[in-house]
């Protein structure tokens, strides 16, 4: 059977090449997904930093209990925010295993040396030099507060020598130093350059008193290693803290590599299953479409004595090898686009530059598989009934497909929507990414239900429209609805690529929209303040105080963004969220506040978005449980209720309930209100000059930068959306070329009969108008369902944000290709002689 598939393959090389390109396109989705999957994966950080220890203590993330289920409680880990940091009593109770040298607690301090602003350098106290290990390459350690070392990648390019000087920014202060001394390490390492303060100024300096950012264990040489680990792990977990070793320490050295690993992990997965489901879609409609204009010739296997199991086997090797060949072509392509996608996620930030596409061994062969299997077992479904039926009656069932499916195929449709419809409830009582999952679910299963349902439902909009084709192109017309109540379960594959392609546009893409859109609404509308003090090394508290003592100013308001943990239905989420000095907030902030108030915010208390005490079940007065950024459990009294979570985070804290618990401990940001024809720009332009890098800024430019922001984060999304759509387009006008050139012998039999080139031509047109109409409509109507039901649960609004151009283009540009590939390929048909089309083989 593999030698009668390949000289098929061979000789029928234009039939098969719709299937080919559907194949090849879907292995190439699918391993750009698989490869960052697999990349996140293997991405373990850069363990150099802490080369010396055997383990390191850290806090990186938090476990959180959920609901219990069936008699065991789900637990979900999420990674901190705010990186989070150990006691200080751990390195003393480490430094007492047996075995261990030394236990070197270790500060990371965030400053900017204007030697090297460009350069990402961290801070740390000297003792710290011993996990690496550095050794001194020049000069000595630093003896006093005025001195630091630097490490070689920061003294290369700034000459920092011993006995230079120069600025670092910590703390939204700036100090000079005098450089003692420049270490280095063996090997090469990567990531941030380093200075080292002296032990007691790094204390000072630390935001965490009493706490280490990690702690690292360096054992005797004659210690027993795994006896020493199994006692740093038992005082970790007293602790509430990790034990990392081997790679994972790269993971304690760089929290970032945590996140860059998680974002791959995440968004790979995610993008596998939006693309898994399509390319299901897409490859089972396209092969069932492939053996079903077959049908002619296996009928004649079949009257030329086949077997059913013979037939079965020559399309499942033919197909097979069909697998084989787009997966040679489609992984290459697959492992170049997700290096091209590598680049643009690090361009925009989402990913550290040491970020690196590994593997693909593992990636290859599973998506292979998965196409291959998806394929193979399509195939399989196609021949059935062709190879079931007995010879006698082969070619009288190849001339006239049946209409519609099975009563299984029916039921399966109808309980498809009914589950859809269903999924629009959890959608409404849930929100973020339950209800974002929730509806994409629903997305799915409304296209499910569609194609099991397409031959009911084309054969219904047939006959619907027959009227309307007869009137407008007349005897073409009345050939067109024929036709389409005739072909009702040959254009399944076009209606559900159409279905899906529109449905899933409209859903992602303009849901990104409206989300963007009402992130800088809200800021833009919530904000009073004219003016706005930052600085790109952060500001300390005092700057609010400062600029309230500035002649007209009516109100300063300093303003710390943040991430914390909040429970939900589900599962616990990260959610933005900020800390303000609440003294005169009501005239910087308009968080519309819907019940109670924030002149009540103090410690202890917590403001929250109406929609995320919906989802987490907080009233006014409520005790809401929570974890601050660092993964500190806090307990706080609601005091507020506000709308404008999207503009400024779904919590809004005392500023003095989060000192201690940021990386910088500073603000982002004070808000200034002036009061009418004060004149203060000058005085307030003084001010900003007293902090490094500061500077006065409208807030209206302060919402144009949100805006990139958050057009930068939905970017991700909108590339996910354009890649699935696109290929989903390229499916449906690849199977409307196909079924196209399916129709040589059909077309030039209506000719011979009489039937003018100008009546086939608007046969033609009036089938694909009626298809493209049906599916346009389906599309959009699922579309608008589903982003109507997201939108309202996420964000409040009641009618979603849908711009004129955005949906224009989509169907605009999905008829567009949807003709093309309809109108160039029947137009090379009808050139072809009648009587030489009659012979051309099915």
């Amino acid at each position: 059977m593999l030698r009668l598939a390949a000289q098929t393959l061979r000789h029928r090389t234009g039939g098969f090449l719709a299937t080919f390109v559907a194949l090849a396109a879907g292995v190439a989705v699918l391993m750009t997904c698989a490869l960052l999957v697999e990349s996140g994966w293997r991405h373990q950080g850069d363990p150099h930093r802490y080369g010396a220890a055997v383990a390191v203590v850290a806090d990186r993330d938090l476990t959180v209990d959920g609901p219990t289920v069936l008699g065991e409680t789900e637990r979900t880990t999420v990674l901190l925010p705010e990186r989070g940091s150990v006691p200080g009593k751990v390195a003393g109770d480490l430094a007492d295993v047996p075995g261990v040298d030394r236990a070197v607690g270790d500060r990371r301090l965030v400053v900017t040396t204007t030697a090297a602003p460009g350069l990402p350098t961290t801070g740390h106290g000297w003792a710290s030099t011993a996990l690496a290990p550095y050794r001194l390459v020049s000069g000595r350690p630093p003896r006093s507060d005025g001195e630091i070392a630097v490490d070689a990648r920061l003294a290369g390019p700034t000459r920092l020598e011993p006995g230079a000087t120069t600025e670092v920014v910590t703390g939204g202060v700036s100090r000079t130093y005098e450089v003692s001394g420049v270490v280095g390490t063996d090997g090469t390492a990567s990531g941030r350059a380093a200075l080292f303060f002296t032990d007691a100024h790094a204390a000072a300096l630390d935001p965490h008193p009493g706490r280490y950012d990690a702690v690292g264990v360096l054992t005797a040489p004659d210690a027993d290693r795994d006896a020493v680990l199994a006692e740093v792990r038992r005082i970790a977990d007293a602790a509430g803290a990790t034990a990392y070793t081997g790679d994972d320490r790269g993971i304690a050295a760089e929290p970032e590599s945590a996140a860059a690993r998680s974002l791959a992990l995440g968004a790979g997965a995610a993008f596998a299953g939006y693309a898994a489901a399509i390319v299901g879609f897409v490859v089972a409609g396209t092969v069932g479409l492939s053996v079903r204009h077959r049908r002619r010739d296996l009928a004649l296997l079949r009257a030329v004595a086949a077997t059913p199991g013979q037939v079965r086997s020559m399309l499942l090797a033919e197909v097979g090898l069909l697998g084989l060949l787009a997966g040679v072509v489609g992984v290459p392509t697959g492992l170049l686009a997700t290096r091209q996608v590598r680049d643009a996620l690090v361009s925009r930030g989402f990913l550290p530059d040491d970020f690196t596409v590994r593997g693909g061994v593992l990636s290859a062969a599973a998506v292979v598989v998965t196409v291959a299997v998806v394929a193979l077992l399509s195939a399989w479904i196609a021949a059935l009934r062709v190879s079931r039926i007995r010879p006698t009656e082969a070619l009288g069932e190849a001339a006239v497909e049946p209409a519609t499916g099975g009563r299984a195929r029916l039921v399966c449709g109808l309980a498809c929507v009914a589950g859809a419809f269903s999924l629009t409830v959890l959608t409404g009582a849930t929100d973020g990414q339950t209800a974002l999952g929730a509806a994409m679910g629903m997305l799915y299963l409304f296209v499910l239900g569609v194609a099991l349902l397409a031959p009911w439902i084309n054969q219904g909009a047939a006959r619907l429209l027959g009227p309307v084709l007869r009137t407008v192109w007349g005897d073409s017309g009345y050939l067109a609805a024929a036709n389409l109540r005739a072909n009702a379960r040959g254009a399944v594959a076009v209606l559900t690529a159409l279905v899906l392609s529109v449905g899933l546009g409209g859903t992602v893409w303009f849901l990104q929209d409206n989300l963007e859109r009402q992130t800088v609404a809200q800021s833009r509308e919530g904000v009073l303040a004219q003016y706005a003090l930052t600085s790109g090394t952060g500001l300390p508290a005092s700057a609010a105080a400062e600029a309230r003592r500035v002649p007209g100013v009516a109100a300063a308001t300093g303003v710390r963004r943040t991430s914390v943990v909040v429970p939900d239905r589900l599962e616990p989420q990260t959610v933005p969220a900020q800390g303000i000095d609440p003294l005169g907030a009501d005239r910087t902030l308009d968080l519309r506040v819907r019940s109670g108030s924030l002149d009540a915010l103090r410690e202890g208390t917590v403001a929250v978005s109406t929609v995320r005490a919906d989802a987490a079940g907080w009233r006014l007065g409520d005790k809401a449980r929570l974890w601050l950024g660092d993964g500190t459990p806090v307990t706080l009294r609601v005091v507020a209720l506000y709308e404008r979570g999207w503009g400024f985070g779904d919590v809004t804290l005392h500023r003095r309930t989060l000192d201690g618990h940021t990386v910088t401990g500073l603000d982002d940001r004070v808000l200034i209100r002036t009061a009418p024809d004060s004149g203060a720009e000058g005085a307030l332009a003084e001010l900003a000059r007293r902090y490094p890098g500061g500077q006065v800024t409208d807030t209206a430019r302060l919402t144009g930068e949100l805006a990139e922001d958050v057009a930068v984060s939905g970017w991700l999304n909108k590339m996910l959306v354009t890649v699935l759509v696109g290929y989903a387009v390229l499916a449906a006008a690849n199977t409307l070329v196909m079924a196209a050139l399916a129709r040589t012998r059909e077309l030039s039999l209506l000719r011979l009969v009489g039937v003018t080139r100008g009546q086939a031509k608007r046969m033609v047109y009036a089938e694909q108008a009626g298809l493209l109409g049906v599916a346009l409509l389906i599309g959009a109507a699922i579309a608008a369902v589903t982003l109507t039901t997201i939108v309202r649960a996420v964000t409040g609004a009641t009618v979603p944000h849908v711009p004129a151009t955005g949906w224009t283009a989509l169907l605009g540009g999905t008829t567009a290709l949807a003709l093309l590939a309809t109108v160039v390929p029947v137009t090379h048909i009808l050139r072809t002689a009648p009587v030489e089309g009659m012979g051309v083989r099915e």
